[in-house]
């Protein structure tokens, strides 16, 4: 794709966003709002669910807009199915016209201290909770003719991983898999498929995952986080607007996106050649580095499985 072309305009269209109470999800129904849709949200938390419906009060477009916020917990196929109808019931039966999976979380550690409900909660909340509401509105937009969108939001980690994403990486390269497969298919139904590879962003749920997250993780990583969830989404949006499967919005994220590519379709055949180009040399630097960095860890890491008693 040469000469990208606006091929989206939320206006007065039916937007429907999972976990979009706060961080990512949230900026993005913002950005919804303020652009003329009408918004329906998905989340766990009442009282968040509350708040963010007052700020998209504050940032109504029309007095026609439609805003709903549902409480549901998305990482069952039951509770995903029950939250769309009760989406779609507010607009008539209606599917709507742009889902945004934004819901998901992670629990960073070392494999060998994962619990088996945390490598099982892990799969639900980085593949299954995107999976379940893309497979039920799917369904429901072809059987009306709805030629929307499906936005699936991954992660960098979608594209790598490193010590400490045991938890989180392997649904993230899941969903991977599944998105290049719908971008496929649904061409067949004129339904356009989207996925974000964020970084680090600055919100709540990154300060959760710190909580658990091990130091040489936090090390390899670095400490500046300089992307804000309203910044993530604006990016989002204007990759969306440029009819982009892969989006990505930071140098690091568009070098694995480019070498790893493959037979995803290219944003820009010139512009790609030249970051893969760039991640031919960088990148292989980059993991020497992390390497490094894990070799001179394994003695502070030896100190650490004794001090939670998992090693004598």
């Amino acid at each position: 794709m040469f000469f990208p072309k606006n091929l989206w305009n939320p206006e007065n269209l039916h937007v429907y966003v999972t976990g979009g109470s706060t961080g990512l999800g949230l900026s993005i129904a913002v950005i919804m709002a303020k652009k003329g849709a009408h918004v329906s949200i998905v989340a766990r938390n009442k009282v968040r669910l509350d708040q963010a419906l007052q700020t998209l009060e504050e940032v109504r477009n029309s007095p026609s807009q439609k805003f709903n916020t549902y409480s549901y917990s998305l990482t069952s196929c039951e509770e995903s199915e029950k939250a769309f109808r009760d989406v779609c019931a507010a607009h008539d039966g209606r599917a709507p016209d742009a889902v945004f999976n934004c819901a998901g979380s992670a629990k960073p550690k070392f494999f060998i201290e994962l619990t088996k409900e945390e490598l099982e909660e892990g799969l639900a909340n980085s593949y299954w909770i995107e999976t379940w509401t893309a497979w039920i509105a799917a369904k429901e937009m072809v059987r009306q003719g709805i030629k929307g969108k499906i936005i699936f939001i991954a992660s960098t980690l979608a594209y790598m991983s490193f010590v400490g994403w045991a938890n989180y990486a392997p649904g993230r390269h899941a969903l991977r898999g599944l998105t290049d497969t719908l971008e496929s298919e649904f061409r067949l139904y004129d339904i356009g498929v989207h996925t974000f590879f964020p970084p680090n962003m600055m919100t709540a749920s990154f300060v959760e995952e710190n909580k658990t997250k091990p130091y040489i993780t936090k090390k390899i990583e670095g400490e500046d986080i300089s992307m804000t969830s309203e910044q993530a989404a604006a990016i989002l949006l204007k990759g969306i607007e440029k009819g982009q499967a892969h989006i990505t919005g930071d140098w690091i994220t568009t070098s694995f996106r480019a070498s790893t590519r493959g037979a995803t379709h290219s944003n820009n055949f010139i512009v790609d050649s030249l970051w893969n180009f760039f991640a031919m040399i960088a990148i292989p630097v980059w993991r020497r580095s992390v390497d490094s960095q894990i070799e001179n860890h394994k003695k502070e890491h030896r100190e650490y499985l004794k001090s939670i008693h998992f090693l004598p």
